[in-house]
Formats: structure tokens, C-alpha cells, sequence
């Protein structure tokens, strides 16, 4: 509902466009840092690297922005959980641009070795993952719900695959001891898409609440990864 003030809409509307921008500048870097892995690319794994100076002034200005609704609006019920809920997203949207970072910094470790064929495993999991932060930064953009549900299950996938890629990786590992630096260069990359895939998910969780007021019901799916080691 339209508010009385109409330079309140606006702030809202300004910060839901910050955080959409937010959700699309983190998917492009992910995207260009998962590039750079696979093609071998040193110049593109450096500029992501560099590169997520962007993202961290978009999380400076969500946090601005905030302190300024809150301080002169005293939002109530839905807009309180929009203004809230947005420190949350912003927060997660800047911790996928640092691994994405991290996964391109240790790519370029990678690329002085020969390139194992676990790589098309991490495409994989990485390319359900960016499919994931898109999906998210639409249900935000769209306020649906259902689409913010459907990304909360499908983080199951994103465990199940990291759990295939370390068996995976692993098998190297003991076949061949010339193959353990590049494969652990591989697992830590892995578990950084994860952990991307966390935060995905918990944005999912935010936007949710925020369109219906109520949180995502049930335990988040996870797959039984107590065996694989936290790296």
C-alpha cells in the first residue's frame, strides 16, 4: 500500500533497487570467477579478485540507507521487515563477492597445474549455484515467495554435489600423490561454491519473510556431510 509520504515509497524502492543490484553485480562475479577457473584465464581471475570494491559500497549504502529509514520513518509490520531484513541480504550478497574472490585468487594457483577432470564436476555445481543467486535476486525483485521456497530446497542439490566432488577428488588424491595440490586447490574452491550456496540460501529465508511475515517452516534440507571435512 502506498504510504502518505510519498518520499518514503521512494526510499523503499531505492533500497529494494539496491540490493536487487547487489544480487546482480554478486551473480556476475561469481559467474566471471567460475570463467576464469575453467578457462584457465590468470588476467579474468585477477580483475575478480580485485574486483569486488562495487559489492562493499552497495552494502555501505544498504547500511546508510537503513540507518536513514529507520531514523526518520519508524517504519511498522511490513516496511520494518523490508528495512531489517535488508541488512541481512546485503551482509550475504557481500559474502558471496568474497568467495567468489577467494575462488578466483585460488584458480590462478590452479592454473599452474594440468587442469584434473574434476573441473567439469565444479562447473556443474558452480553453474547451479549462480543459476541459484539469480533465482533468488528474482524473487526479491518479483516478491514471490514460491520462488524464494524453491531456491531454500534446492540448496540439498548444492550439498549432494560438493559431497559427489570430494569423493571425487579424493579418489585422485590416492590414485595418484602427484595429483594432491591441484585437487586441494579444487576442494577449498568447492566448499567456497557451497558455502555460496549457504548464503544463497539464506537469503532465500529473508525474502520470504519479508513477503509473508512468517519464516520458511521445517528444518533447511541438508545432505549428511559430517564426513567431509570443513575446509
Amino acid at each position: 500500500m502506498p504510504h502518505i509520504v510519498k518520499s518514503f515509497d521512494e526510499e523503499l524502492d531505492r533500497l529494494r533497487e539496491t540490493l536487487v543490484r547487489m544480487g546482480n553485480l554478486t551473480r556476475q562475479q561469481f559467474g566471471r570467477a567460475l570463467e576464469a577457473l575453467v578457462q584457465q584465464d590468470s588476467l579474468l581471475a585477477k580483475q575478480v579478485g580485485e574486483g569486488d570494491g562495487e559489492i562493499d559500497q552497495l552494502e555501505h549504502a544498504v547500511n546508510d540507507q537503513v540507518v536513514r529509514v529507520l531514523a526518520l520513518r519508524a517504519p511498522l509490520a511490513d516496511d520494518l521487515r523490508t528495512v531489517v531484513a535488508s541488512l541481512k541480504i546485503a551482509s550475504d550478497f557481500e559474502r558471496i563477492a568474497d568467495y567468489a574472490a577467494n575462488i578466483a585468487r585460488r584458480s590462478q594457483l590452479l592454473n599452474a597445474h594440468a587442469q584434473l577432470p574434476a573441473i567439469r564436476t565444479v562447473r556443474r555445481m558452480g553453474t547451479l549455484v549462480e543459476r541459484q543467486i539469480e533465482e533468488v535476486t528474482a524473487a526479491q525483485l518479483e516478491r514471490d515467495a514460491g520462488k524464494a521456497v524453491a531456491v531454500w530446497n534446492n540448496d540439498l542439490a548444492v550439498d549432494e554435489s560438493y559431497s559427489s566432488l570430494f569423493r571425487e577428488l579424493l579418489t585422485y588424491m590416492m590414485e595418484d600423490p602427484h595429483t594432491i595440490g591441484p585437487a586441494s586447490h579444487l576442494l577449498f574452491i568447492a566448499k567456497n561454491i557451497e558455502r555460496i550456496g549457504d548464503h544463497t540460501t539464506n537469503i532465500s529465508e529473508m525474502v520470504y519473510f519479508v513477503i509473508t511475515g512468517k519464516y520458511i517452516e521445517g528444518d533447511r534440507p541438508k545432505s549428511d556431510s559430517s564426513s567431509f571435512p570443513n575446509v
